[in-house]
């Protein structure tokens, strides 16, 4: 999953005023180093302190990747590390969507609050969190929990609950792989 806080705040603002004019430096956007959109209701920029606070209807495109919060605060450290905070109002969810289409793949996350840290690797969902993998739209493997940390240097997730149970489904991944194949028109691998 691509991390959704990279940009720095100041390059950020460059690579949205040139998305929205449509440059066509910005169309054509590097895939191991895409640019960032942010689009919301209003904008707050502290260069000193390297931060920037998104609020009403944030929309942020980076990639393939797509999140959907009312709120959304970003910063980075001294040494370049970024660090984000997505949080949503009282009844409504921070959504995030990842698209792998070179695996038929996509991901789609959940919660009341997303946070992002660059040092650490890690996407901690809080409140209602659940990630659910689908491959040519179809759900596969579901995560439901309080919380879900995914950890990006190994690929891993863990999840929590305090009001009850942890939820998951999961698919053979022999299944998945041929969902996979079979949706992109390739043939199955075989087992060994």
């Amino acid at each position: 999953m691509t991390p959704f806080f990279l940009a720095r705040p100041i390059l950020l603002l460059s690579a949205c005023a040139a998305l929205l004019c449509g440059t066509a430096q910005a169309q054509q956007a590097d895939a191991a180093d895409p640019s960032t959109q942010i689009l919301s209701v209003s904008l707050e920029y502290d260069d000193l302190n390297r931060s920037s606070i998104f609020t009403g209807d944030v929309i942020m495109t980076r990639g393939m990747m797509t999140l959907n919060a009312d709120r959304l605060e970003m910063r980075e450290d001294k040494d370049g590390f970024q660090y984000g905070t997505a949080t949503a109002n009282t009844g409504k969810q921070v959504r995030i969507r990842q698209e792998r289409p070179e695996n038929a793949e996509i991901f789609e996350a959940r919660g009341q609050r997303a946070d992002y840290d660059s040092k650490a690797e890690t996407i901690v969902l809080n409140g209602n969190a659940s990630i659910v993998r689908m491959i040519c739209g179809k759900p596969y493997d579901r995560i439901h929990g309080d919380r879900i940390v995914y950890n990006q240097k190994n690929d891993t997730y863990s999840a929590s609950s305090e009001s009850g149970r942890v939820r998951s489904v999961a698919q053979p991944r022999n299944k998945t792989e041929a969902a996979a194949a079979e949706c992109l028109g390739r043939p199955a691998a075989k087992q060994e």
